[in-house]
């Protein structure tokens, strides 16, 4: 079991640093709404596949959903939404390796939330592991050092971490609720939240921005791949909080950043600063802290 949460968290900040880099490019010429729709536009028809796949693989009742469930979901789903549109406007404020590294503070955000409002107990070991990895991404997010970070960028990195870090927290609450073994208790909460995000976004989008719906038709491999790399980003991430506390999952997961600095350097051409190496290092040791703890 503990190996299963390890490679689900695995796939997922692979598949996230990939969404991240399309939802950059987008960003350049789409507004904040097209790029979030980008998103979950292919990936609701997808997560029913792998619904549908679970089902003929291995047969469980249909669930019902409580009242508590679908606050779950519908909370969740709202937040990830509010958290989408945070990241991209840190894309457009500063470069692709700031606004996703700013992001992955969810991890010490998630400890202390879950920790005061939803019953999660982590270790002490478990607690340095989630310290030392935001102190990685910190020291990686900032332009020259945790120090400079601006006012205004540091409380949308923030305010990005902390909707990231409830959705993740209402994620799992819904997948122990919903009374589902796993991973089929995964899958519906994957189905539900990707569903109920693309209603949302698409209405907004036909209500205020049909301009938009128009120009994402004009880029079809950017906003396939990015719903592509969403979705299974989003299953590893809600397979793996169904198996393990939210704070270890984050943690393990801002081994993001490794790929993330990869993929910034060779494929959108940016920089790679020296000081990324010590926070690299740091990265690396919160991922062995939280999977051995």
């Amino acid at each position: 079991m503990s190996f299963s949460w390890i490679a689900f968290t695995l796939l997922a900040a692979f598949s996230q640093s990939w969404r991240n880099a399309f939802q950059s490019k987008l960003s350049g010429t789409m507004s904040v709404a097209g790029v979030t729709l980008a998103r979950f536009l292919w990936a609701g028809p997808i997560a029913l596949l792998y619904l549908f796949a679970l089902y003929q693989w291995q047969p469980v009742a249909i669930p019902t959903f409580s009242g508590e469930f679908v606050f779950y979901i519908i909370a969740a789903a709202l937040m990830q939404i509010l958290a989408t549109g945070l990241m991209v406007l840190l894309f457009k404020l500063e470069n692709y390796a700031i606004g996703a590294g700013l992001a992955k503070c969810e991890a010490p955000v998630s400890a202390v939330l879950g920790v005061l409002f939803f019953g999660t107990v982590l270790s002490v070991t478990g607690w340095i592991g989630v310290l030392i990895g935001t102190l990685g991404v910190l020291l990686m997010s900032s332009s020259s050092g945790w120090r400079s970070l601006s006012p205004k960028i540091f409380f949308l990195g923030m305010s990005c971490s902390t909707a990231f870090a409830l959705t993740s927290l209402w994620v799992r609450e819904a997948s122990l609720s919903i009374g589902l073994p796993f991973p089929h208790s995964a899958a519906w909460v994957l189905f539900l939240v990707i569903s109920l995000q693309t209603i949302i976004i698409t209405s907004f989008l036909l209500l205020r921005e049909r301009h938009t719906l128009a120009q994402m038709f004009k880029k079809p491999k950017l906003v396939i791949m990015t719903s592509l790399a969403s979705v299974i980003g989003s299953l590893g991430w809600f397979s793996a909080m169904s198996l393990q506390a939210v704070p270890y999952v984050k943690t393990l997961g801002q081994v993001e950043v490794i790929f993330m600095i990869l993929i910034s350097y060779f494929w959108l051409g940016q920089s790679i600063a020296r000081k990324d190496i010590t926070a690299l290092i740091l990265l690396s040791i919160a991922a062995i802290l939280v999977m051995w703890q």
